[in-house]
């Protein structure tokens, strides 16, 4: 373990958590990519001239829904090469990049165009209908990519700091019970709860030789394959969209389950038997903790708690964030890759009338379930540098006016219509997010991802790192007072109006699908809902008759052309319907 007054060694650690993205898993991709492209090429020039030395380090990478699913994927590719991928001359804009694991996961998925696959009726039984949309995709993508090439194996890169701690939330439909006592006068009662929030916790190893697991964190080694399914599972059960994408089953070994810290409440009364494997049914983790960076915070704190605990043997315990939210002293801190970043509520609107209640009712209990427990000191702090944020953001022109509109969140990606499926109508869409991502990621790292001077001159490890180098090299004025980089930035001589994106079908550097291309969807929207409809229950021969007849002439196309409409109105209001 780094001493903390070691300081030439001790680094920086970046705790990275990865937010739901539904198809906008495109995103946080391209950042991802441009984030390791950046810590690479930054070690290939170390201990040349003009190059600060301090080292910044990735212990932790924690998500849920499609963030939880790039973490793993992520986690796969560390010991493997991921070529970057160049932007596109139009001719080439649609080619495969298998070279590039998140690319080739994210953007190529396992073809241009997915509605027909997830319209496709094939996995719809008597009966038995296991969600609206068929799945059978994710399983591909998840045996193909969540592995790696033990051939072509490289030692994990030295900005990850081994182990490196890899987790997804889960939403567990049956829960965990567990009790409190109740006092009754003559007894006590057991007054029993459940809790569904859930964690699927790994620990990233690289070598062939076990080691002793960290208690809640089961051993994932990609060489040995060593919980490897597991880790699929967990990836395809995080992202199991509610209704829309079916549920998952996982598996897992009670002992690492009942230690998992942030269960431990739960698992103090009511321990899980330490002889029968978990099984447990999940819907999206994003639907109980969609921005897991809490959690993200604990883990960093726990760390630099141990460290300091060994340093200091005699001393009092110090507060974590009272140090870490300084920029003079901090030595850690949480950035979130986030492509739908919550905004401020639109007005509310009063109505009691049922079908406006219920969906306020259901979006409660979710914006409920999601809460984060902050103390309020900490959640208004000013300048704090314990926590970043990488979203979209990015400008296009309307063709009519020519007039320049700024964008930001769920309106600067193109995968952020029909709530985040829209990257799955075309994959060009999901091209614009993925390099989206990698410029949003270098702009942060060259102009936001910084110090301030007084921290670079106080805070040991950055002090330490920028001696004798030309500072000025790796400043940036963007916030409006000069601030330097934590990881430095070698292309920062841009142009106005730089902007590396590629030239899509629509001719601009917005892409933009054609509305007959949208009406061919019809006719399989319209078979996947009729076999919905005869399906949904077992029925006898003439029932299933009248349903089929109701669903041929009436349901299958009144249904089909709200899907329709709802599609055309999104991507309206997305501007992703070439006029």
């Amino acid at each position: 373990m780094i001493k903390p007054t070691d300081m030439e060694n001790k680094p920086f650690r970046i705790g990275l958590c990865m937010a739901g993205a539904v198809s906008a898993g495109a995103y946080t991709a391209g950042v991802m990519d441009y984030l390791i492209e950046a810590l690479e090429e930054w070690e290939k020039r170390r201990g040349t001239a003009n190059i600060p030395s301090h080292k910044v380090t990735i212990p932790i990478m924690g998500g849920a829904s499609a963030g939880g699913m790039t973490a793993l994927l992520t986690a796969s590719t560390l010991n493997n090469t991921i070529t970057p991928v160049p932007i596109p001359q139009p001719a080439q804009l649609l080619d495969e990049h298998p070279e590039n694991k998140l690319y080739h996961s994210w953007v190529d998925l396992t073809s241009p165009d997915m509605l027909p696959k997830m319209l496709d009726a094939s996995d719809i039984q008597s009966g038995k209908i296991i969600s609206l949309l068929n799945s059978n995709f994710i399983d591909e993508i998840a045996d193909k990519m969540i592995s790696s090439d033990v051939e072509g194996w490289k030692p994990t890169p030295v900005y990850f700091e081994e182990p490196v701690k890899v987790f997804v939330t889960l939403t567990n439909l049956e829960g965990f019970s567990y009790y409190a006592g109740f006092n009754d006068g003559k007894r006590k009662s057991k007054y029993y709860m459940s809790l569904h929030n859930d964690y699927a916790c790994f620990e990233l190893y690289d070598d062939v030789t076990p080691r002793e697991p960290t208690p809640g964190w089961m051993p994932l080694n990609f060489r040995t394959a060593a919980f490897l399914k597991t880790a699929k599972d967990a990836a395809m059960a995080t992202g199991a969209f509610p209704i829309g994408l079916k549920s998952r089953i996982l598996e897992r070994e009670p002992g690492y389950v009942n230690a998992i810290s942030w269960l431990s409440d739960v698992f103090k009364n009511t321990p899980l038997n330490p002889l029968i494997p978990v099984r447990t049914l999940h819907v999206d983790g994003g639907l109980i903790n969609n921005e897991p960076y809490e959690k993200v915070r604990d883990l960093l704190d726990d760390t630099f708690r141990a460290e300091y605990k060994e340093e200091n043997p005699t001393a009092e315990e110090i507060d974590p964030f009272e140090l870490n939210c300084d920029y003079n002293t901090f030595e850690n801190t949480v950035v979130m890759i986030d492509p739908f970043p919550s905004e401020i509520n639109d007005p509310f609107d009063f109505s009691q009338d049922l079908l406006k209640v219920i969906p306020k009712t259901l979006s409660a209990m979710m914006a409920q379930m999601r809460s984060k427990k902050i103390h309020f000191r900490k959640a208004m702090k000013e300048e704090d540098g314990s926590r970043f944020i990488i979203s979209p953001s990015r400008h296009i022109t309307d063709e009519k006016t020519k007039e320049i509109i700024e964008l930001f969140g769920e309106k600067a990606i193109a995968c952020g219509a029909l709530s985040g499926f829209g990257g799955f109508l075309n994959k060009e869409f999901r091209i614009h997010d993925y390099y989206l991502g990698r410029y949003n990621c270098e702009v942060f790292l060259r102009d936001y991802f910084t110090i301030t001077a007084e921290a670079l001159e106080k805070n040991p490890i950055f002090a330490k790192g920028y001696e004798g180098v030309d500072a000025e090299l790796y400043s940036s004025i963007a916030t409006g007072e000069k601030r330097y980089q934590i990881i430095p930035i070698f292309n920062s001589d841009r142009t106005p109006g730089h902007f590396p994106m590629p030239v899509f079908s629509s001719g601009t550097s917005w892409p933009m699908i054609r509305e007959k291309d949208i009406e061919r969807l019809s006719k399989p929207i319209k078979s996947r809902i009729q076999k919905l409809l005869l399906n949904i229950a077992d029925l006898n021969k003439m029932n299933s008759f009248f349903l089929w007849a109701g669903a041929k002439i009436v349901l299958n196309k009144l249904l089909a052309d709200k899907v329709m409409t709802k599609i055309k109105e999104s991507l309206n209001e997305w501007k992703l319907i070439k006029p």
